[in-house]
């Protein structure tokens, strides 16, 4: 969807089998304006952005400096905030400055908890 939507799209993958099944698939369909990476999300991907919209499809206690870092200006980051395994609130932060940004709270969701790299 979002390759239809974005002129590029980079998206990080965490577990290798996903990682390699989403570039295939990508690939045999022709999407060549996505790239897959493998690897944590939380430091989001510096070389790929900065970015006018991040989205993170696991949740999380807190919202990543590195990705608030990472937006342009006037750029938007959606995300689920709150505990795994319980409801946490789909939140909506706009990089209104440099180092400010405004936040809200959009609606109630359950999605899985956001994986952390061991290392």
């Amino acid at each position: 969807m979002l390759a239809h939507l974005a002129r590029k799209v980079c998206t990080i993958e965490i577990i290798p089998q996903l990682a390699a099944a989403a570039a295939k698939t990508l690939k045999d369909l022709a999407y060549d304006n996505v790239s897959v990476r493998l690897g944590d999300g939380y430091a989001g991907w510096p070389d790929c952005g900065p970015f006018e919209a991040i989205i993170v499809t696991a949740a999380l206690g807190h919202v990543p400096a590195p990705l608030i870092e990472q937006l342009k200006l006037g750029g938007r980051l959606v995300m689920p905030v709150g505990p795994a395994y319980t409801t946490q609130q789909l939140t909506v932060v706009e990089k209104t400055g440099p180092g400010k940004t405004t936040t809200r709270a959009a609606s109630l969701v359950r999605f899985v908890p956001f994986t952390r790299s061991p290392d």
